[in-house]
């Protein structure tokens, strides 16, 4: 039986680097090669966090096994010394005895749940810190975008006193843009790995949030891409 397939956290963090690098060359001093540094960072945080998930947290499973050990010893220890003779057995006295039985059980099925549940929670609480900052670094790409106009022209004069600076050329934007959406891209198959390694509900309900965005801001950039293209081939044909 072949083995199922997964996305592999060091050839995604390798894919980053090497586009961090090609930021770095063509841009060494833009914003966007800043980000994307901050975002291979992350990467390989997130490499850290998921491999922490991927492992039982021993010592906490022993404690939390150890505790409810103690709990369920202690519940049958003071049944041992409750008084079953039938003379000293009256009406008051069952229902005070059963009354105390049932609470000592509540509290205890309790305390079990919160222990058993509880590594599940922090893995839970980790994942979903590290996909708030993906989504973070993924809006702060897309302001790295939001100004490059790709209905530049080149005239100086049209612009305003408060226009962005458009000091790209249109092979340069369009290689801006290309880099903006492959990080974007990326920043959704980083939170991939989390639902990967975690299949709970949070985790799963917020990677699906940042696939989403990823996608619609991809998508934005595309559309970027498709005029600009559109205006390299009119412009090569001499069409006004």
């Amino acid at each position: 039986m072949s083995n199922p397939l997964k996305l592999d956290p060091e050839k995604i963090i390798d894919t980053i680097s090497l586009l961090e690098k090609r930021i770095s060359d063509r841009f060494p001093d833009s914003g966007l090669k800043k980000v994307c540094h901050n975002f291979l960072q992350t990467a390989q945080d997130s490499k850290q966090n998921i491999d922490w998930i991927s492992k039982p947290n021993l010592s906490l499973r022993i404690f939390a096994y150890l505790v409810i050990l103690v709990g369920l010893g202690g519940l049958i220890y003071s049944i041992t010394y409750i008084d079953l003779r039938i003379e000293n057995t009256t009406l008051s006295n069952i229902v005070s005895i059963s009354e105390a039985i049932f609470n000592d059980i509540i509290l205890l099925g309790a305390a079990i749940f919160f222990l058993v549940s509880l590594e599940s929670r922090l893995k839970t609480r980790r994942a979903l810190k590290s996909l708030n900052e993906l989504r973070v670094i993924a809006h702060v790409i897309d302001m790295h975008q939001l100004t490059k106009d790709p209905n530049l022209t080149d005239l100086p004069e049209s612009a305003t006193e408060n226009s962005p600076k458009r000091t790209f050329t249109r092979f340069e934007l369009q290689r801006y843009l290309d880099y903006c959406s492959e990080a974007t891209a990326l920043v959704g198959k980083v939170a991939a790995l989390y639902s990967q390694s975690l299949p709970d509900e949070a985790v799963v309900r917020a990677v699906n949030e940042i696939e989403v965005l990823t996608t619609g801001l991809s998508r934005k950039i595309w559309q970027k891409l498709i005029i600009l293209n559109e205006s390299n081939t009119n412009k090569s044909k001499g069409i006004k």
